[in-house]
């Protein structure tokens, strides 16, 4: 049954978002007007305090550009002129801090797309030019800059011959869908205390190359986040201790620190998750697609981090608010919080309005999505105040971004605002909130989900609807062609 979606640019104004809100049973703080530089919370600079022996930053404001892969490397993980484009767009945005850019694998292996970059010592000094690039179009005061390290273990596809998983235990709903049917695709205890070794290397490169700060990648499915659910899992980083399953964490966490004391250590981190998600069969008409709904599965159920196992689609906190508390113990500064896969539960991890064409109809309105996890947030900031907290999730909210924004940044919910499908269409938007100025609408992310279309079907990311550049490039007609071909067959 599908769900009546209001559009967020239907609306009439703030207080009809929060008639929505209210409607839907959800709470969104919402000001009546965003307010420009120096009187907006968002124009707060954001003191980055720092563990024993690392640099104390500033960022200029309370906006963050979430990294967002290009998938446009080479194929020996180096950045080519498009990355260096998206990086130098991400520079000009006026956000005080930039996420990484996008995520760098730390191993070849450990790369989700044969045009992932990599960060090793062969390719250290072309991603520091990219560092420098962002940095010189700033505007006003420099962004800080960090590096998000990551190994995509279930979703590794690190060259042209196809999907290669390395994973960290027998899902078996996720098994059943990507056709994993023996243990040779889990990593051993051995290859997991090589990757410490890995991510240690790649803090230190990072440091050497300019960068600010790395993140330890926990989200959307990868490896570390799925470390985190492994009750199945034998051996020293398994099974139903919380203890066992953050070792790695820890692990990789303390060889950052140690080999480059002098950087501030961040985690995106998918705070809960979901069972996963299908579309509902036979329920598409007219080429769209059904909507979501959970996967076949068992109860109680054991393989997600943050679920309720008599309930897989609500969260249980316990968990989760642990580890938060456990990353502040390790000396983290920087917490990002996010949920879910974009390969499993897209409607959890970016709410949309338009699904990508691997996913499903939204089985709720998107702003229900945005709700959860603003509030998650929220609570992750209550469980560890001196952590530095990122929201994410607000491009939904398009002309609203300021408003719901500003306004939790005053609530205290959390400190810092992430734009991530906003940057890709808009990156400017932050400089021109700061500034008062209007926003430029025909700009404005609408959550159709292209820049997730056109990598699933082998094409490099983009907003192929709303940026010139990209609405003119051949790999354009390549993507309205495969879209027609999935709306023909969905028929």
């Amino acid at each position: 049954m599908s769900t009546r979606i209001r559009r967020i640019a239907s609306l009439s104004g703030a207080n009809a978002l929060r008639e929505l809100a209210d409607s839907l049973a959800v709470t969104l703080p919402c000001d009546d007007e965003p307010l420009a530089a120096p009187h907006s919370p968002l124009a707060m600079p954001l003191d980055l305090p720092s563990a024993a022996g690392a640099s104390r930053l500033v960022a200029a404001n309370r906006f963050v550009v979430q990294p967002m892969e290009g998938w446009d490397a080479t194929l020996d993980g180096r950045p080519t002129a498009l990355t260096e484009r998206r990086w130098r767009a991400f520079g000009r945005s006026g956000a005080g801090l930039v996420w990484g850019g996008e995520a760098v694998a730390v191993r070849t292996e450990g790369r989700a797309n044969p045009n992932q970059l990599l960060i090793d010592s062969r390719n250290a000094a072309a991603l520091g030019a990219l560092r420098r690039a962002l940095v010189s179009e700033a505007v006003g005061a420099p962004p800080v800059v960090g590096l998000q390290l990551t190994h995509s273990g279930r979703f590794a596809r690190p060259d042209t011959s196809g999907a290669r998983p390395r994973i960290a235990f027998r899902h078996p709903v996720l098994d059943r869908r990507f056709g994993i049917e023996d243990d040779g695709h889990c990593l051993s205890d051995e290859e997991l205390r090589q990757l410490v070794v890995d991510f240690g290397e790649a803090a230190r490169i990072a440091h050497a190359e300019g960068f600010d700060f790395v993140d330890v990648k926990h989200c959307h499915g990868y490896l570390l986040h799925e470390m985190l659910a492994a009750r199945r899992r034998a051996g020293a980083f398994g099974g139903e201790s919380l203890a066992s399953r953050m070792r790695l964490l820890r692990e990789v966490v303390t060889a950052v620190r140690e080999s480059a004391p002098q950087l501030l250590v961040g985690v995106r981190l998918s705070i809960f998750d979901r069972v996963p998600h299908r579309p509902e069969p036979g329920a598409g008409a007219g080429g769209r697609l059904g909507v979501g709904m959970p996967e076949p599965h068992d109860l109680p159920y054991r393989d997600g981090f943050g679920i309720d196992a008599g309930d897989p689609t609500r969260t249980d906190w316990t968990e989760p608010l642990a580890l938060v508390r456990e990353l502040a113990s390790l000396g983290v500064t920087l917490l990002n919080v996010t949920a879910g896969s974009p390969y499993y539960v897209p409607h959890v991890q970016r709410p949309a309005a338009f699904p990508p064409s691997d996913g499903y109809a939204p089985p709720e309105d998107p702003i229900v999505g945005v709700a959860r996890l603003l509030d998650a947030a929220r609570r992750a900031k209550q469980a560890a105040p001196e952590l530095v907290v990122v929201a994410s999730g607000l491009s939904y909210l398009q002309e609203y971004v300021p408003h719901v924004a500003q306004a939790c940044v005053r609530a205290g919910w959390f400190d810092a605002a992430g734009l991530g499908r906003m940057a890709l269409s808009y990156p400017e938007l932050p400089a021109d909130v700061l500034a008062g100025r209007p926003l430029v609408r025909e700009r404005i992310c609408r959550t159709f989900s292209d820049c997730t279309t056109a990598p699933r079907n082998g094409l490099v990311s983009g907003c192929y609807p709303l940026d010139p550049f990209y609405r003119e490039r051949p790999e354009r007609e390549a993507l309205d062609a495969r879209k027609r071909e999935q709306r023909g067959a969905s028929r």
